[in-house]
């Protein structure tokens, strides 16, 4: 059977051999020269070999010889460890990942990890970006700590915390009939050459859901969903977060009937913990969106 090693025992033999005798060594380790002894006793029997030679309690023995160093060896891994677990529960270290829908992603993210770097400048963080079917299954597979997304339906597993809402628009290039436009109806668009994309389930169950069915094309990729905006091939409706506003050829017009709105929120596994970098992060996106 092993024997059970208690760290402060060990240091405790460090302290002989490094200040040269036992009353030294006690008033480093403010301990009475009794006690620290007693301690180096019960080590010494709980390992069957004594570490200092009985006639010289300053000298080690071979055995003590061959401990030593590995005792100072356990002791670094020891208090490194303990450093690294207190700066996990402080926040001043650690990693944690995260996925995002691209809108968050280009959109938010690049000012709330600015902030967040400068509030914690330990913790490193890798950010992942997909449609939120890929942040979902993402958070799912327990890939990622959190997800910065919207829920198109409801799952047991997940747990999701709304931040923000996302009003629905129409995009169309600078010269359409619409460019000019406070907003648009809904059945305005049922005329156009209409370019579905991944947000367009927005529609589903509201009085537009009829345009569904009407797409010209349907474009899954943001880049190139935008070139065919900006070549004029027809318009779109996205959420105004996803409006790509570095194009200056493209205007937003808002949705006015209906008006649909997407909910972006934090996404993580329900019922478990989160890390306390990604505690940290949760905690500061809550305070940042909520504003």
């Amino acid at each position: 059977m092993l024997p059970e090693l208690k760290i402060t025992p060990l240091r405790y033999v460090l302290a002989v051999v490094d200040q040269g005798g036992f009353h030294a060594a006690a008033r480093q380790v403010h301990r009475t020269q009794p006690a620290l002894s007693m301690a180096i006793r019960e080590l010494e029997s709980r390992l069957g070999e004594a570490l200092f030679e009985r006639g010289n309690q300053a000298t080690l023995t071979p055995f003590g010889e061959y401990c030593v160093p590995r005792f100072r060896e356990l002791i670094t891994q020891h208090d490194r460890l303990s450093r690294e677990l207190v700066a996990q529960v402080a926040r001043e270290a650690g990693h944690l990942d995260m996925a995002a829908v691209p809108s968050v992603a280009s959109r938010l993210m690049p000012r709330l990890l600015a902030d967040f770097v400068a509030h914690y400048p330990g913790i490193r963080v890798s950010l992942h970006d997909g449609n939120a079917d890929y942040v979902r299954e993402q958070v799912l597979a327990g890939e990622v700590d959190l997800g910065l997304t919207s829920l198109w339906e409801g799952d047991a597993a997940l747990g999701f915390t709304p931040l923000m809402r996302d009003a629905l628009g129409v995009v169309c290039r600078d010269d359409h009939p619409f460019a000019g436009r406070q907003s648009v109806h809904w059945k305005e668009l049922m005329q156009e050459s209409l370019i579905g994309n991944g947000t367009s389930r927005l529609l589903q169950g509201t009085d537009a859901a009829a345009l569904l069915e009407h797409h010209t094309f349907y474009i899954s990729n943001m880049i190139s969903l935008t070139a065919m905006l900006v070549a004029g091939l027809g318009v779109t409706t996205l959420p105004k977060l996803a409006f790509p506003e570095e194009y200056e050829r493209l205007r937003f017009i808002p949705l006015s009937e209906p008006r649909v709105e997407r909910e972006i929120g934090l996404l993580q596994l329900a019922g478990r913990s989160l890390s306390p970098g990604a505690r940290a992060m949760a905690e500061f996106v809550r305070q940042a969106l909520e504003e």
